[in-house]
């Protein structure tokens, strides 16, 4: 059976390396469909595909957008929606903006802490892509401040840590609506990360169900066997389709392989059509054209 990985960041957000980089190192991991997920921005989804070419592999177009539902924070993963829909980008590009007020509080507040750097560093670092906490973190393991963007984040850029500035995030509801507006299929990320779990995360997906969500992402680089587990019958008592996907960045945290996580994780590729059949039915909806020609 072969292997897909729906959840991959590149450099036109915070992960490391070039879309063509990924993809080069999807193929060397056996990887047949893939879908470059990067926060709030669709730029490196044409040049994946142009490197995916040669290979063979299959690049389903993805983001993924923050959002707020009520006091939580929820990362919804969009698929097969139409990246150049205007309205949609608009979305995104609202979404940057968010980021870009709230990075110079935070590097106010590390100045104040004694920590020098500058909005400018922190632009270099991210080059024309999505700017965030990651690219900060980034700037601080370079000059020394901490050894690895994990101690910048515990130490300095987490919810609670003396320079985390709160961002203004839309519902998620709203997102799932925009995703599924671009004719996509809007898929709850990471459910570990909402903190909860049992009847209050059946509870949580069920109401985001109500409100447009149509799937789960339940293999995942950090989940344990039992945390799957419990996600796959999650998705099957809500009837959410079942995704999966390493959430690669590369150097940010080199511990997670494009394809393999940490080493034992295998996204299946019949996971895929389900997908792909949704998302032909949203494009029914909305009058779009099929996903397989959104390219």
């Amino acid at each position: 059976m072969a292997r897909i990985d729906l959840h991959l960041h590149t450099r036109f957000s915070d992960g490391s390396l070039t879309p063509g980089e990924v993809v080069a190192l999807a193929h060397q991991a056996g990887v047949t469909a893939l879908a470059i997920t990067d926060h709030d921005i669709v730029d490196g989804i044409p040049q994946a595909m142009e490197a995916a070419a040669k290979p063979g592999i299959e690049v389903i177009p993805g983001v993924e957008l923050s959002s707020r539902f009520h006091e939580r924070e929820l990362h919804v993963l969009g698929y097969f929606f139409d990246w150049q829909d205007s309205t949609f980008r608009d979305h995104l590009a609202q979404q940057r903006r968010s980021r870009h007020v709230r990075n110079p509080q935070t590097i106010e507040r590390l100045n104040a802490l004694g920590l020098e750097l500058s909005e400018e560093e922190v632009n270099a670092k991210a080059g024309s892509g999505s700017i965030g906490r990651p690219h900060v973190a980034q700037v601080l393991v370079d000059k020394g401040y901490v050894q690895d963007t994990r101690e910048a984040f515990n130490r300095y850029l987490k919810e609670g840590a003396p320079a985390y500035v709160p961002r203004t995030l839309p519902d998620t509801r709203n997102v799932i609506t925009w995703i599924r507006n671009a004719g996509g299929v809007p898929v709850l990320a990471h459910p570990a990360w909402t903190r909860c779990e049992g009847e209050p995360l059946y509870r949580l997906c069920a109401c985001l169900k109500e409100a447009g969500l149509l799937g789960l992402e339940v293999f995942y680089s950090s989940h344990n066997r039992k945390q799957t587990s419990r996600y796959l019958e999650l998705a099957k008592r809500l009837d959410l389709l079942v995704t999966g996907g390493s959430d690669f960045h590369g150097a940010a945290n080199p511990t997670i392989q494009v394809g393999r996580g940490k080493g034992n994780l295998k996204v299946p590729d019949t996971l895929l059509e389900p997908l792909r059949q949704a998302a032909s039915e949203i494009c029914k909806e909305t009058g779009r054209k099929s996903p397989n020609l959104l390219h």
